[in-house]
């Protein structure tokens, strides 16, 4: 088999070794021709390639919320590990893996040389599909919500997802005419050529199907979000401490969010797990203690506990790696901080202070709640500062202090007797369009949690009234949304995408057409195609 211009014998062989794990000569190759199989195992290869670059991109989406699996692991199995980072070698090595026996592939069939596919690779090849599958089953079975955020992130990539793939699909033209060419069985031909023509006039027409709220004109933008720490800012300090409330202040947001609990002797307290090993050295100091529940220690006990260097040891984000000398001192001195010590801190600085009561199931949840509302009212912080979450024994709330803010978890229902003014839900359970419909009611709608950018700019142009994240020193800089496009902007780059797209495509059927058509099919000699020439020339 004559290989085509520009593609030279020690290329041809290198590609064919690479993909064959074994060495070629020319003289070898001549004999061996692409069978059945061989296609087969490419049309494998090719849709392995687009399972893992979907798992890819579902990784990128789920990153929003890895911090809340790393605790799940941790309380599941004790041991803290940012398995993010793990997640995303695993799926860049098989990304990287299949993507190059695809490169490989289509330049051979570039070359004209036979796709004799290794057996390692095929073995290979099945295991990537394998744990692909089981990622994608795992996270429908452990973490179903994924599947809603990956749902909302198309808002944010769609416009851009589309062009990429119209982009890879015309590039991909070029091994196709290349395939159509070479081959001789017709019925293969109009089969593939269907199919992409099929598939390319499905693309020019998806962004009819494409929504996102951004696309819109400049002067229709909302508001941008207030933010709500999560705990604090716990990027920049340990979680529910007086540090956190102090750095998420420094992050201009607008409501502290933490979550309380009360102990033995009745001191309310911040602290987000029922056991206190993740947050503090509690197996250190009270080691044959270290599993009870943390309403199960006296305010005495809990104060002789380190709440801040597991912050340094764990590394739970990334940015403390950052931190400076005099921030790695202060978490260090770090401790539990009581409800009153928080309330007076946040008074203080001016900022609202939003909570859950911890656990919703204890048996003397209603002294919890006592015990509370005494806190709260002795702190003298002004009632509309504080925004109360726990749905238990809320009607008594109301009676005992009915200037604090009610804030609901779940959606307005259609016999409301009481209209609700303000809802706290993940971000996964509202649409963009109840967004609006809420913001249009004059309902604030803050949504958790929300640390990634492209999600905070959905939101942000959906209307949301706040979000609680993370992330407030990352939010607190963005003064736009990522991106915002007009919808007359968007149909001009449609329009231009799809005609370039076209133009590419025709120029790589016709110019491979003369390239490919002197030289021989699979099967003809090259005195058979010089036989055919000079009979064309005498009937001219």
């Amino acid at each position: 088999m004559a290989d085509p211009p520009g593609c030279c014998h020690p290329c041809a062989t290198c590609l064919l070794c690479l993909y064959s794990c074994h060495w070629v000569t020319p003289k070898k190759r001549k004999g061996l021709k692409t069978s059945k199989c061989d296609c087969s195992w490419f049309l494998f290869l090719f849709c392995v390639f687009l399972f893992t670059l979907v798992w890819l991109y579902f990784t990128i989406v789920i990153l929003n919320d890895f911090h809340n699996f790393n605790e799940f692991i941790f309380k599941q199995r004790k041991l803290w590990l940012d398995w993010s980072l793990v997640l995303l070698i695993a799926t860049a090595t098989l990304i990287t893996y299949s993507a190059v026996l695809l490169v490989l592939a289509l330049c051979l069939q570039l070359c004209g040389q036979p796709l004799k596919l290794h057996w390692l690779h095929k073995i290979l090849l099945i295991l990537t599909a394998l744990v692909v599958a089981a990622a994608f089953t795992g996270l429908g079975i452990k973490w179903a919500e994924e599947w809603r955020s990956a749902r909302i992130s198309l808002q944010a990539t769609g416009p851009f997802l589309h062009i990429g793939i119209v982009g890879g699909m015309t590039l991909l033209a070029w091994p196709l005419a290349s395939f159509i060419y070479r081959t001789r069985n017709k019925g293969l031909k109009v089969f593939l050529l269907l199919v992409y023509c099929a598939v390319m006039i499905a693309l020019y027409l998806a962004p009819l199907g494409i929504t996102s709220p951004c696309i819109m004109e400049e002067n229709q933008l909302p508001p941008k979000p207030a933010l709500v720490g999560h705990r604090g800012a716990p990027m920049l300090a340990p979680e529910n401490t007086l540090m956190s409330l102090h750095k998420a202040v420094d992050c201009d947001v607008q409501v502290f969010e933490t979550d309380v609990m009360v102990s033995a002797d009745g001191v309310p307290f911040l602290m987000h797990d029922e056991e206190l090993t993740r947050t503090t050295n509690v197996q250190a100091v009270f080691p044959e203690r270290a599993a009870l529940n943390s309403t199960a220690f006296n305010w005495t006990d809990l104060q002789q506990l380190d709440a801040g260097s597991w912050f340094l040891e764990r590394r739970p984000f990334p940015t403390v790696q950052s931190l400076s000398a005099g921030d790695r001192y202060q978490v260090t001195k770090q401790r539990i901080p009581s409800l009153e010590q928080a309330l007076e801190a946040a008074k203080q600085s001016n900022i609202s202070i939003m909570f859950d009561l911890r656990p919703e199931n204890h048996s003397d949840y209603q002294s919890f709640v006592n015990a509370t509302l005494k806190v709260i009212l002795q702190s003298g912080i002004p009632l509309q500062q504080v925004l109360w979450l726990p749905d238990g024994f809320r009607e008594e709330v109301k009676q005992q202090a009915p200037g604090v803010q009610q804030i609901y978890g779940r959606k307005r229902l259609q016999n409301e007797k009481e209209p609700l003014l303000h809802v706290n839900l993940p971000y996964q359970d509202m649409s963009s369009e109840e967004i609006r419909q809420y913001r249009q009611d004059n309902i604030s709608v803050n949504l958790y949690v929300v640390n990634q950018p492209w999600l905070f700019s959905v939101l942000w142009c959906s209307g949301v009234s706040s979000v609680t994240t993370n992330a407030c020193q990352v939010l607190k800089e963005m003064k736009h949304p990522i991106w915002l496009l007009p919808s007359s902007t968007y149909l001009m780059i449609w329009i231009v995408v799809d005609c370039v797209s076209l133009l590419v495509i025709l120029w790589a059927f016709l110019l491979l057409k003369y390239v490919l058509m002197p030289f021989p099919l699979p099967g003809q000699s090259e005195t058979d195609v010089l036989l055919t020439k000079i009979n064309s020339l005498m009937q001219e």
